[in-house]
């Protein structure tokens, strides 16, 4: 049976291959034309198949996400997904592209960053993260897309977060973070183009919650840990008329194959502590139940649960926590459980105070 430090270690590595997968396939193009049809405005009024031709190249994919500062992800072709800046650091997204958005019967070239989270309180606001990245998407272009005073050739960047699992109470939903004019002393001419340069997107989804947008459900359709692949597939074919080409099927197959390999290692770990937690409670109840009843039997069965696998293995935190299970049960008086337990008083009354002490 594996020790918690090993069963933690093979999860986490189940769990960095399930997010890599994640990632592989939301990086597909006709996903991603999806989620710039729904979320980017430049994209609003453009059908899914016209989104697809306006995506350069092949969007670039971090295998492994990497801290800022470190080297060590793996990528594949595409626009490159680490951002340098010296003495900064480098950090690396998830998934970055170029689009060329027709806007004023012109076509004007943004960058676009997916990122998929799996924690919705992840220690901070998400939303916070993602005005970081799209700030550093700005400086970025410092020396590429422009130089010196030139900053009217600043690209628009957009940072959009698909935040799986998100608590019930959010179920799904959509929100849109940019930059707009307030005037405080009307006069100055409002030219949105001039500072409409960054937005962050945060998109929640929850499969058990119901919705009526078409974007939602196919998102949730997508990314489920609930249906099989195969009524992934049906949905995605037959419901969204989404085209399962060789890529997007191989990938989505391999997620699948992934979580089902971390569903069937979260069930061993389930089941590892749940017949550990049992074994402690039973021990205790047995010890109970047959110095309460005074009964030879009930004893020698208490004593041979209790303190064979327990007292006598002198672990002291199995100790601890049985005479903890025994003060909860109020079945024995102090005196039996010093008797029996073999310890003095004073280790008693620490006990008590701790279970009394306030958290």
């Amino acid at each position: 049976m594996m020790n918690e430090l090993a069963r933690d270690l093979s999860y986490a590595k189940e769990k960095v291959q399930y997010d890599t997968q994640c990632k592989q396939v939301l990086s597909q193009k006709e996903i991603l034309a999806w989620i710039l049809q729904r979320t980017v405005k430049e994209f609003t009024n453009m059908a899914v198949s016209d989104i697809i031709p306006c995506i350069e190249g092949t969007p670039e994919v971090s295998s492994i996400p990497v801290n800022p500062g470190e080297t060590n992800a793996e990528k594949i072709s595409g626009m490159p997904n680490e951002d340098k800046v010296p003495d900064e650091g480098s950090i690396y997204y998830d998934i970055r592209f170029y689009v060329y958005a027709p806007v004023d019967r012109e076509k004007i070239r943004m960058i676009i960053n997916v990122e998929a989270q799996n924690s919705f309180y992840p220690g901070y606001d998400i939303v916070t993260r993602g005005i970081f990245y799209v700030s550093r998407m700005i400086s970025a272009q410092l020396g590429t897309e422009f130089s010196d005073s030139e900053y009217d050739n600043i690209k628009k960047v957009y940072s959009i977060w698909v935040c799986m699992h998100s608590p019930q109470k959010i179920g799904n939903a959509i929100s849109h973070y940019h930059m707009e004019k307030e005037d405080l002393l009307p006069g100055l001419p409002d030219i949105p183009k001039s500072y409409d340069k960054l937005s962050v997107i945060i998109i929640a989804l929850n499969e058990r919650v119901s919705s009526d947008d078409k974007f939602i459900n196919m998102m949730n359709t997508l990314l489920s840990t609930q249906k099989t692949y195969q009524e992934k597939r049906s949905a995605l074919e037959n419901t969204y008329h989404i085209s399962m080409s060789y890529n997007l099927g191989k990938e989505l197959g391999k997620m699948d194959h992934v979580l089902d390999d971390v569903i069937e290692q979260k069930l061993a770990e389930g089941l590892s502590q749940g017949l550990e937690r049992g074994l402690q409670e039973g021990q205790a109840k047995g010890l109970a139940q047959g110095l309460a009843e005074g009964r030879a039997e009930g004893l020698a069965k208490g004593l041979a649960e209790g303190l064979a696998e327990g007292l006598a293995e002198g672990q002291n935190k199995a100790k601890k926590e049985l005479i903890t299970n025994l003060l909860r049960l109020k079945s024995l008086s102090d005196q039996e459980i010093l008797k029996v337990a073999c310890i003095s008083p004073e280790e008693l009354q620490a006990i008590k105070d701790e279970m009394t002490a306030p958290v």
